[in-house]
């Protein structure tokens, strides 16, 4: 019990006409413990504002090394860029010796490509703006030149017929199928058929391993790995790629002006081994899929891969 008694002192203002109670505690005993720690408050106020005021000191400061850390990486990728230009553009043989220069797209620095990766890479994207039409006669011979690969010897039949369903075709009519895919996805069919008949062939007719009851859909599986690519390697964007997989192939790009229709060749085989491994069904194709794109992914991103050929997957292929 306090050994004080707590005494209430009344004062009346005489300005305002209200009454003012203050509480005088100073006779009571037991709360001699400070209940802020040792700080009165003028001095912890003091302190917490120097604190206060060190910090903000110290973050202007790291805002300012930034922002010239920023400018200076800009500066450098810019004269790197006018270096590159002036080299690939002179046709000297240094400029033939040095590689491609790219940056990653990470820290807002820009993805910096030769004038050969720009062309190849302003073709590419133009090839994949363009949509399949069926009234068009040239995307018709296409698709007919793409049987004839199939199935050398028979005949083509009309471009609306049961036949298709057999190369793996949704319905009679192959046009209502490519969506998304585009042109792009019939000439990858195309290339493939051309460049590696052998595994083509395999593929098509199922020939390697122990199939499902319920398999995928050739040429339909075909399209969507042609789409798969193109969101993978960020070529539907306008700018530039800024992913490690986009970025990579760019470097390949300027390789080999085929690389995407290479690249297409080795993920549908690599697709097929994965489709084999799981054991997958009709169903699983998506499963498959994103399994296929992640391993596309790690071995773009190996770092002894100068080209196409040197992806460990691209062996599985024969012609």
């Amino acid at each position: 019990m306090l050994s004080g008694n707590l005494r209430r002192r009344l004062h009346h203002g005489d300005l305002d006409g209200r009454r003012n109670e203050h509480v005088d505690t100073s006779g009571t005993d037991g709360l001699n413990e400070p209940l802020l720690g040792t700080y009165s408050y003028d001095e912890r106020h003091t302190k917490e504002y120097g604190d206060k005021r060190q910090q903000d000191i110290w973050d202007d400061k790291k805002k300012e090394q930034l922002h010239w850390a920023q400018l200076f990486c800009n500066l450098v990728a810019q004269w790197g860029q006018w270096l590159a230009n002036i080299f690939h553009n002179s046709g000297s043989i240094l400029g033939r010796m040095l590689p491609p220069i790219i940056f990653s797209g990470q820290d807002n620095l820009p993805l910096l490509l030769s004038p050969l990766q720009e062309e190849r890479l302003r073709n590419l994207k133009q090839r994949l703006g363009i949509p399949f039409d069926s009234a068009c006669v040239d995307h018709q011979d296409a698709l007919r030149q793409l049987w004839r690969l199939a199935y050398p010897g028979r005949q083509v039949p009309p471009l609306k017929s049961e036949l298709w369903k057999e190369m793996g075709w949704q319905g009679s009519d192959p046009s209502t199928d490519f969506r998304g895919g585009g042109f792009v996805s019939l000439e990858n069919l195309i290339f493939f058929a051309k460049t590696y008949p052998d595994s083509f062939q395999g593929l098509l007719h199922k020939r390697d391993g122990r199939r499902a009851e319920w398999e995928y859909p050739f040429a339909v599986a075909g399209i969507n790995i042609s789409f798969m690519l193109v969101q993978m390697l960020e070529l539907e964007l306008a700018g530039r790629p800024s992913s490690k997989a986009g970025i990579c192939f760019i470097k390949l790009l300027g390789e080999d002006e085929m690389a995407f229709d290479n690249l297409y060749c080795v993920a549908f085989q690599m697709m097929d081994a994965q489709w084999l491994a799981k054991r997958a069904s009709y169903m699983e194709f998506n499963e498959v899929l994103k399994a296929t794109r992640t391993q596309l992914e790690r071995e773009l991103s190996l770092d002894d891969v100068f080209s196409i050929r040197d992806l460990p997957a691209y062996n599985m292929l024969t012609r």
